[in-house]
């Protein structure tokens, strides 16, 4: 029986290699012009602070928030409509109720000002 697994064996053998051929030539051909600008940490498209207690605008994780909220409502989008036929008017009905919230919520969101970045 294990030696039906043994093609995947060797799959995942060669992909491993092929993986650390390419970073390891990566590093040996690529360029190496280090700067200060290079170095330098990134984080969420402004200088890094001294401190790590300063305050930190929350629009980052609203907007963090909102985008995983829409998200997950087209990954609840796609097996529905793969199933619609089966599933008839009854599951219909249910995603109309399911975006009918969202949609709720969006004109929440909008009202409050949630989407407007100042």
């Amino acid at each position: 029986m294990l030696a039906q697994y043994f093609p995947i064996l060797i799959f995942m053998v060669i992909a491993l290699a092929l993986g650390v051929v390419a970073y390891t030539a990566g590093g040996i051909l690529g360029p190496h012009r280090p700067s200060k600008a290079k170095l330098a940490p990134y984080e969420c498209g402004f200088d890094h602070f001294e401190d790590a207690r300063l305050p930190f605008d929350v629009r980052f994780y609203l907007v963090a928030i909102l985008f995983i909220i829409f998200d997950l409502e087209t990954a609840f989008l796609f097996p529905w409509a793969v199933v619609l036929k089966q599933i008839g008017w009854m599951g219909f009905g249910a995603m109309m109720f399911f975006l009918g919230i969202l949609i709720v919520g969006f004109i929440y969101e909008w009202k409050k000002g949630a989407l407007e970045w100042e």
